[in-house]
């Protein structure tokens, strides 16, 4: 007879006897001390933590992580200990668990609540980054049943929640897909009749272009095997729900303007194929301008990489064309956390690799090397550093949807050095991020090559050179300048230091 953990176990990449034998005592385990408890929706409680399993399974997690999913809300919902977890399935689980637990026994309400949560979830990230996985996991399958949460000003809080710090998170961490579904399933609470106006609108596109879509990609595989690419294979994919309407709204409602609502992605062996297949698309179709993206040579921040070009079919039809390895596939729906299990041989060297990777460095060579000495990722240790000043309830939050969870982008050192900013970072954040001594003598800037005023927001790709003078002092102004929560406490700092020097 079929274990309810079967299907867990077979979505795991490499499923073997001992760890399917660990997720099925989980689940006997917590099966056995969640009881009779039930969902809001009058399903057995059960289901939720096996659906974060089987969520977990699927991003490629270690087993770990899966049984500590399975085990998250034993710690609060029923009388199983943190002794008895670390017994039975060892201190990593225990403390996985706990790390999990903690948030959901705060006593702050409203704002104070919220930022609590989020800054004690995101500083237990730091000493692992599974806690934040889990954590997303179970926020997916609470949206995926939040129809079943009273009253609707509560479904709109939690809703709003979602959208403001899981997204963020997902797609910092370069989950695609979990970003993805938890935009749609906000977006239908927050705003239900944008959410279906939008859908239909794709639905009757969908019928519409389906059999020329059709056609554009049987004239890819045959242009492709002509080209003497043998390895390779297609999909089809349409722009998200919450995606499609914010990109209609950014196009004035204009349909014809949004390029990208179909896309195909080609999946070829290796970087080389990437750049012949982009050849053999435009010499098929003519590239729309403007709409050729390179972001395997200049990653995006969260280390997603894929060859992009917008195009017009013969037929008339606006696609886009993604092209990428298998490698790159993979991290594009699963960020950060495909590298268990499937880079890593065991969860420690997996965990290391994830700690270079959330650096936020460019991964250019197919088989990237992490950084001599692995440290906690830049943006994590930020926190704890916001918390040691104890700021204000408001102002932590703004500084939290300001720096850590804005649009990230990529600025580059005269060396070749990569620094990740927020979008909207002016030449004081980067001349912080460098070095502080940059910041105490700065005297101008330079963005690729030409002076600029050090309040000038930067680019994605820009080059910037900080010009120093032992006589420049810091003043009032540059505070303003600053995007970062870092650089305007490093700059007060500096400013109450020269002040009381006189």
């Amino acid at each position: 007879m079929a274990h309810p953990t079967d299907e867990i176990v077979s979505a795991m990449l490499s499923p073997t006897a001992k760890n399917r034998e660990r997720i099925q005592k989980a689940y006997d385990f917590a099966e056995k001390a969640h009881g009779e408890e039930k969902r809001k929706s009058g399903e057995p409680y059960i289901i939720h933590p096996r659906s974060i399993a089987l969520t977990l399974a699927k991003l490629g997690m270690d087993t770990d992580t899966i049984v500590a999913g399975i085990l998250h809300d034993t710690l609060e919902d029923t009388t199983v200990t943190a002794d008895e977890i670390a017994k039975e399935f060892g201190e990593t689980v225990r403390f996985l668990v706990e790390s999990v637990t903690k948030l959901s026994k705060l006593k702050y309400r409203g704002l104070e609540r919220h930022v609590e949560s989020l800054r004690r979830l995101l500083v237990a990230t730091a000493n692992d980054i599974r806690v934040i996985i889990i954590k997303l996991a179970d926020r997916l399958h609470n949206m995926q049943t939040i129809e079943y949460v009273t009253p609707i000003e509560k479904r709109l809080r939690i809703a709003n929640d979602t959208m403001e710090v899981h997204v963020p998170v997902a797609e910092r961490l370069g989950i695609g897909s979990i970003k993805a579904d938890l935009e749609d399933l906000a977006f239908a609470v927050l705003d239900p009749e944008g959410y279906v106006k939008a859908a239909a609108i794709i639905k009757e596109m969908r019928e519409r272009k389906e059999k020329a879509l059709e056609e554009a990609v049987k004239d890819l595989k045959r242009l492709f095997a002509e080209g003497g690419i043998k390895k390779f294979r297609t999909e089809t994919r349409v722009k998200s729900i919450y995606s499609f309407a914010k990109k209609l709204e950014e196009k004035d409602g204009n349909i014809d303007r949004v390029y990208d609502l179909f896309a195909v992605r080609i999946v070829v062996p290796t970087i080389e194929d990437c750049y012949r297949a982009l050849g053999i698309v435009h010499k098929k179709w003519r590239p729309v301008i403007g709409r050729v993206k390179d972001y395997i040579a200049t990653p995006k921040p969260n280390g997603y990489q894929s060859l992009h070009s917008s195009v017009i079919t013969g037929s008339g039809v606006a696609l886009e064309v993604q092209i990428r390895t298998e490698e790159m596939h993979r991290e594009a729906q699963y960020g950060v956390a495909s590298h268990f299990g499937y880079k890593a041989k065991d969860a420690a060297a997996a965990q290391s690799y994830l700690q270079w990777i959330t650096s936020f460095l460019p991964v250019i060579m197919k088989t990237p090397k992490p950084a001599k000495k692995q440290e906690t990722p830049r943006w994590l240790k930020d926190l704890t550093e916001i918390d040691a000043e104890h700021l204000e309830r408001e102002a932590l939050h703004e500084a939290l949807k300001e720096d850590f969870f804005a649009e990230r982008m990529f600025i580059y050192t005269p060396k070749g050095d990569v620094i990740d900013l927020p979008v909207g970072a002016t030449p004081v954040d980067f001349a912080y991020e460098v070095h502080t001594d940059l910041v105490e003598n700065m005297a101008g800037a330079k963005v690729n090559g030409k002076m600029v005023q050090i309040h000038t927001p930067l680019h994605n790709g820009d080059m910037v050179e900080i010009l120093s003078k032992k006589s420049a002092k810091p003043n009032k102004k540059w505070e303003e300048y600053a995007k970062t929560a870092r650089a305007k406490r490093h700059i007060r700092g500096l400013l109450k230091k020269a002040a009381e020097a006189k």
